[in-house]
C-alpha cells in the first residue's frame, strides 16, 4: 500500500471501492458490469448521474482494457512508483446540470487512470484546465489530484471510453460496450446543455452518436470534425450546438496544432452560445 499524495491515506492499486479515495462514488456494494449486457442493463436503469458514475467506476465489462489499466497501476511509470493508482474506469466529473459539456476519448493510463479523475494529472489536463481558469469555466488552473479543490463553473467531462486503453486507441468493440454509459450521462444532463466542444475527432463521433440515439436531429450525412467547425443541432430539449476542438495531446500542443489562443478561443465560443 501507498500514501495518496493529498491525503496521506494508504491505498492498494489498484483502488478497491470505498475504501476512502477522494470523490470515489462506488461502494463495496456497487454493482459490477462484466459484459457488454450487463453495461446496458445497468446503465438503462440508472436513476441518478450518482448511480451511474458508481456502476461506470467498476465496470470490468472490457477484458482487455481491464488487464491493461490494472497492468499501469501495478506496474506503474517511474516518476510515480511512490503513488498509488486509481486503476480504474472514470466517471464523468463536473457540474450535475451544465449549460457545457465536454466530451473527450479516454483517460491517460499514467493520467486519470492515476489519479480517479478525467483529465487530471497529465499534460493534456494541464492545458485543458489553465484553458478553463482562463475563460471562467474552472475556480482553479491545474487539475492533480482528486481532492484538489478544483470545482468547473456551468461545465461537466465525460469520455466517450471509460478506461485507458493501450495507445489510446479502443477497439471498435470497446468503443461500442462503453458507449451505454456515455449514452446514458448524455441523456440525463442535456435538459441544460446548450453546447457541447468535443475534444477530437473520437469525442466528436461519439457525442454524434450518443445524440442521435437520444433523439436529437444528426445531419445526414454525418457532420465532419475539424477545429472549430459547429453544428446546431435540435433535439427533445431545443437547441444543442457541436463544436470541434483539437485535442490537447502534446502532438497537438508541442508542433503547434493547438495553440493556447486557439483552445480560448474555443471555451470562449462556447459560454456565449451557453448565455
Amino acid at each position: 500500500m501507498l500514501p495518496h499524495p493529498l491525503t496521506g491515506e494508504l491505498f492498494d492499486s489498484p483502488v478497491p471501492p470505498g475504501t476512502g479515495w477522494p470523490d470515489d462514488p462506488a461502494d463495496a456494494g456497487t454493482p459490477v458490469a462484466r459484459n457488454s449486457s450487463d453495461v446496458v442493463r445497468l446503465a438503462s436503469r440508472a436513476s441518478s448521474l450518482a448511480e451511474l458514475a458508481a456502476e461506470v467506476s467498476v465496470c470490468r465489462a472490457c477484458d482487455r482494457l481491464v488487464a491493461w489499466r490494472e497492468e499501469v497501476a501495478v506496474g506503474k511509470r517511474k516518476s510515480f512508483a511512490d503513488q498509488p493508482y486509481w486503476g480504474r474506469p472514470i466517471a464523468g466529473w463536473g457540474d450535475p446540470a451544465p449549460s457545457l459539456l465536454i466530451a473527450g476519448l479516454a483517460p491517460a493510463a499514467n493520467g486519470g487512470n492515476r489519479t480517479g479523475r478525467v483529465f487530471t494529472g497529465d499534460r493534456s489536463g494541464d492545458w485543458l484546465f489553465a484553458s478553463l481558469y482562463r475563460v471562467g469555466l474552472a475556480n482553479q488552473p491545474t487539475s492533480e489530484h482528486a481532492g484538489d479543490g478544483l470545482r468547473l463553473i456551468g461545465a461537466r467531462m465525460i469520455a466517450a471510453v471509460r478506461c485507458a486503453p493501450p495507445a489510446n486507441k479502443p477497439t471498435p468493440d470497446e468503443r461500442d460496450t462503453c458507449a451505454p454509459w456515455f449514452r446514458a450521462e448524455l441523456a440525463m444532463v442535456l435538459p441544460s446543455v446548450r453546447a457541447i466542444v468535443c475534444l477530437g475527432k473520437f469525442g466528436f463521433d461519439a457525442t454524434l452518436a450518443g445524440l442521435q440515439t437520444v433523439g436529437y436531429d444528426v445531419p445526414r450525412p454525418r457532420p465532419r470534425f475539424g477545429h472549430a467547425v459547429e453544428y446546431p443541432i435540435d433535439g427533445p430539449y431545443g437547441e444543442v450546438t457541436v463544436i470541434g476542438c483539437f485535442h490537447p495531446s502534446q502532438q497537438n500542443t508541442f508542433t503547434g496544432k493547438l495553440t493556447e489562443p486557439m483552445t480560448d478561443a474555443i471555451f470562449t465560443r462556447a459560454l456565449t452560445l451557453c448565455s
